[in-house]
């Protein structure tokens, strides 16, 4: 199996700030929700552990690898994507600044090129190139973000990158998948193991 859990609440998330390629920190509620990831699958067959660089997800994927004792692997493919200029800015100001790209990004996300940033395209290139090195690897879990959980569950799907928003991504939960050359979804979105930690993503800058 394949999981790919999306990092746990930030202080950015919880402020409805865009992150992007920026680092921001886990809240407490955020390492909770790492703790709840980690002993949910502890108990699985997972030989790798592999996240995005940026600190939200080594700190996710942190409790996961020491409980099973590997060490947590990085690549930049993982990385979430750029929004450029929008990038530690408020959804409030971008709503105020910048309502004519954030409508497009809302309703045909496939046709944004962030200013000073990237497109989807080029993200989902970033996950093509990722999935290629693993190959026919199995049993690895991969913490990263909500775009690009969101992309791998379109792969899975074959469904075209207009249709980002139909998944349901939240803090700390995961996507499952049967891997061994192409990925089949199981479950796109895991999280009883959350329960009280589940928080409300409606807010949050994505």
């Amino acid at each position: 199996m394949i999981y790919v859990a999306r990092h746990g609440e930030t202080d950015w998330n919880r402020e409805g700030r865009y992150q992007g390629q920026r680092e921001s920190h886990l809240t407490q509620t955020g390492a909770a929700q790492a703790g709840a990831l980690a002993q949910a699958l502890a108990q699985e067959r997972i030989t790798r552990v592999i996240a995005s660089p940026l600190a939200r997800c080594v700190e996710t994927a942190a409790p996961l690898a020491r409980a099973l004792g590997v060490t947590v692997e990085t690549d930049r493919d993982l990385i979430e994507i750029a929004h450029g200029s929008w990038e530690g800015r408020l959804r409030a100001e971008i709503e105020r600044d910048d309502p004519q790209t954030l409508q497009q990004w809302r309703e045909h996300p496939q046709l944004v090129q962030f200013e000073g940033g990237e497109s989807l395209h080029d993200v989902a290139h970033r996950w093509r190139a990722f999935m290629q090195r693993l190959g026919d690897a199995d049993d690895v879990a991969i913490v990263t973000h909500d775009v690009i959980v969101r992309l791998a569950i379109l792969a899975a799907l074959e469904r075209p990158l207009a249709h980002l928003w139909e998944a349901h991504v939240t803090n700390g939960a995961y996507a499952r998948f049967r891997g061994r050359g192409s990925w089949e979804l199981l479950d796109a979105c895991v999280d009883a193991h959350l329960g009280t930690l589940i928080v409300d993503t409606a807010a949050q800058a994505l």
